[in-house]
């Protein structure tokens, strides 16, 4: 089984950047959680996944995955009506196709904790090894409250 090599970076402070590897049949849910654990933070928030990596206006995104369409699906809760697709549904894979491939994660809406995901690169699983693995961590992460 393959790996995804993926790089991140706090689009609030580019000299905070964490590398992390992942299988690559994991969703984009447990990539979420790997990301937000590199960076200290509590997973409490919900969060998405754009293909518009730039600051602005997002939610006008092509692509778009959301924390809030498993919500709507699983327990009946509409904040508004959801255009985007699962992120507990949803593999890396299918959202990934190949080094170089971008998207932007939001976590948190209120705070609006924004990261860069950037697919660098595939490499093998290794068995008995744990993942998520954090490959690289340069930068200290901000405090998330």
């Amino acid at each position: 089984m393959r790996t995804y090599i993926f790089y991140t970076q706090l689009i609030r402070n580019k000299k905070v950047v964490r590398e992390i590897e992942v299988p690559e049949n994991v969703s984009l849910y447990r990539l979420a959680a790997a990301i937000v654990e590199a960076h200290g933070f509590d997973f409490d928030h919900c969060f998405g996944f754009y293909s518009d990596v730039t600051v602005g206006r997002y939610h006008d995104s092509k692509l778009q995955y959301e924390f809030f369409a498993d919500l709507e699906q699983e327990e009946g809760v509409c904040f508004e009506p959801v255009t985007s697709k699962s992120v507990k549904k949803t593999k890396l894979n299918r959202v990934w196709q190949k080094p170089g491939d971008t998207m932007m994660m939001l976590f948190d809406y209120g705070d609006g904790w924004r990261f860069v995901v950037k697919l660098m690169g595939l490499g093998l699983r290794v068995p008995r090894k744990q993942y998520p693995q954090l490959i690289r961590s340069q930068g200290k992460a901000p405090r998330q409250y």
